[in-house]
């Protein structure tokens, strides 16, 4: 039985998992466009969007909560160039918008191994 199971285990081990994860992240947030298998698109696409949800409110907030909203999203991402980007040019474009903040567009299979490969992008307004 699979109760309280989830997640996508990406066929790796927690720690491959886990770096693979950060690095498509980023690389998600750098070039805000990435052409992935439909799998590890879904596996980032939450943790992206709760980030940029992260960035987006910290806006609002005073002093203190600015730093540790940057705080909570190095820890998760580790990269203080990325951190800046994110916070200062992807979230202000999303100030009017209550989450959607990405698009997977279908490329269909791949040639090698017939692996359902899509575009995930940010949503311009």
């Amino acid at each position: 039985m699979r109760h309280q199971v989830s997640g996508y285990r990406l066929g790796r081990t927690t720690g491959a998992r886990l770096a693979l994860r950060r690095n498509l992240i980023k690389q998600f947030f750098t070039h805000e466009r990435i052409q992935t298998t439909r799998a590890k698109a879904s596996a980032i696409r939450g943790e992206a969007e709760r980030l940029i949800t992260i960035a987006r409110n910290s806006a609002q907030g005073s002093d203190i909560d600015k730093v540790n909203a940057r705080r909570l999203v190095v820890s998760r991402l580790g990269d203080n160039q990325l951190i800046k980007r994110l916070f200062d040019e992807i979230a202000p474009r999303f100030v009017n918008r209550n989450g959607g903040y990405t698009r997977m567009l279908k490329l269909g299979p791949r040639m090698g191994d017939s692996a359902e490969m899509v575009i995930l992008e940010l949503v311009e307004e």
